[in-house]
């Protein structure tokens, strides 16, 4: 399949990681943690970990860790609709269509659920036509964005004429949570939010890029290492201090697997500071710059991730048959790995 277009949207509330700390500090949540767990989060938002700003969809972010869950699935419902649309305005704007020449419409997120689906917000919100087909993909975690690729080749396998959008969103500041567990602490001082849309057809468009080699890779075992559990009806993040080792295992994995044709960019998931520098031995030569600025720029936003930095990297150069493919790679929950490459015939 190829793309057609690539656009992405983030909150307009930007934040310093020493904004975040301030928030913190004035927040009665800090006063519930032990000392151990203060001086980390000090240490993180104060340090330089890898992440300069942050973008946060939430209203009133110092109230986040006294929300209720009722108000936290509220936020995901008004801002997960409102900023996944606003990126998939801008792909259609940037392919020349309108919402209704879209076929389907296929949305990623783990961060909230909504019944029927996000995908049902957004059509509504853009005029999609009422026989578009709609598809939620909810709880692939943070690698999300490549499998609801796979997803919408299948679609347009089933149907060569189709145009089919994807959209990536997470509003993590509705998922947030404090308490004294180091994995959680680590979580609120590196996600944010944000909403990667992409457009595609079973024909060529302006660059001729097509996504094709899709690899995955799960393994349940390790599933408690990465993934959201419920507590106090509100999502807590596990995140186990092992999770760069596992990223880099299961990276290594797909990336021996990967074929024989040559490789130009590696465009991966910033998960975070550690999770890339354990990442950069196993795609060596090739350096991962682009992720690292999406990372220092917007913080980990789970599944929209790859997105951004396959945005940032198309800035700089384009694959080619001279230089070879891009290959994308994503990784979270399950755990779990996506790969594919983005080329020219």
């Amino acid at each position: 399949m190829f793309l057609h277009a690539l656009a992405t949207a983030l909150p307009p509330a930007t934040f310093t990681q020493p904004e975040c700390w301030s928030i913190v500090e004035k927040s009665a949540a800090r006063t519930r943690l032990h000392k151990r767990s203060r001086l980390i989060l000090h240490s993180i938002l104060r340090g330089d970990h890898g992440i300069a700003t942050r973008h946060f969809a939430a209203p009133e972010i110092e109230k986040i860790f006294d929300r209720t869950p009722d108000e936290l699935n509220a936020i995901f419902r008004s801002e997960g609709p409102t900023l996944a649309a606003r990126a998939l305005t801008a792909a259609l704007a940037s392919a020349h269509l309108k919402p209704t020449d879209l076929d389907a419409l296929l949305i990623c997120t783990c961060t909230g659920y909504l019944c029927p689906g996000l995908t049902s917000y957004v059509a509504e919100k853009l005029g999609l036509r009422t026989d578009t087909f709609l598809q939620d993909l909810v709880g692939l975690g943070c690698g999300a964005a490549i499998p609801t690729l796979r997803a919408a080749s299948h679609v347009l396998a089933a149907n060569p004429k189709a145009t089919v959008a994807c959209i990536a969103v997470e509003i993590c500041s509705a998922a947030f949570y404090l308490d004294d567990d180091p994995g959680v602490i680590i979580s609120a001082c590196l996600f944010s939010d944000g909403a990667a849309a992409t457009i595609w057809r079973a024909t060529p468009g302006p660059t001729a890029l097509r996504a094709f080699d899709f690899q995955t890779l799960h393994l349940p075992a390790d599933r408690d290492k990465l993934r959201f559990e419920q507590r106090d009806g509100k999502l807590r993040n596990l995140l186990d201090r092992s999770v760069p080792e596992l990223a880099s295992s299961a990276v290594h994995r797909l990336w021996s697997a990967r074929g024989p044709r040559p490789v130009a960019r590696v465009v991966a998931h910033p998960g975070g500071r550690d999770v890339l520098a354990a990442l950069a031995p196993v795609v060596a030569p090739h350096h991962l710059d682009a992720s690292a600025r999406v990372l220092r720029e917007c913080g980990n936003m789970s599944s929209p991730s790859v997105l951004f930095a396959l945005e940032q990297t198309l800035r700089d150069e384009t694959p080619s048959t001279a230089t070879g493919d891009f290959w994308l790679v994503s990784f979270g929950a399950g755990f779990s790995a996506h790969a594919c490459r983005l080329g020219v015939l």
